[in-house]
């Protein structure tokens, strides 16, 4: 019998050749970059499509670190001088979210707007 012809061998390769055409389709969630500049956020204002999972990265440009915090989202996270964060939000019902800096609250102020 030869082995490649086998039903097993010909599901494995059925089951990798899916997996490898899906794996794109699972990742391909939106990816928005907020930066953070003189302390606020650029944009000050994302929109995002409802119901479904957003990668958020935002690049702190300044010379001091910055905490990304928001209760509507539900997210927190220090940012480093210099650095990148990722956070994954969603999926989000239609709606308002906003989120600040919580070291410089009267100018970093943002708002993520699911529709």
């Amino acid at each position: 019998m030869n082995i490649l012809r086998s039903p097993v061998m010909k599901l494995a390769g059925a089951l990798i050749a899916a997996s490898l055409v899906a794996a794109p389709a699972l990742s391909a969630e939106p990816e928005l970059l907020l930066v953070i500049k003189n302390h606020r956020f650029e944009p000050a204002e994302v929109k995002v499509p409802a119901g479904q999972r957003v990668k958020l990265v935002v690049h702190n440009q300044d010379s001091t670190a910055e905490e990304f915090e928001s209760h509507d989202l539900n997210r927190e996270k220090i940012i480093p001088p210099g650095a990148k964060a990722t956070l994954f939000v969603g999926p989000l019902k239609p709606g308002r979210y906003t989120f600040a800096g919580e070291y410089n609250e009267a100018t970093a102020k943002g708002v993520v707007i699911a529709e």
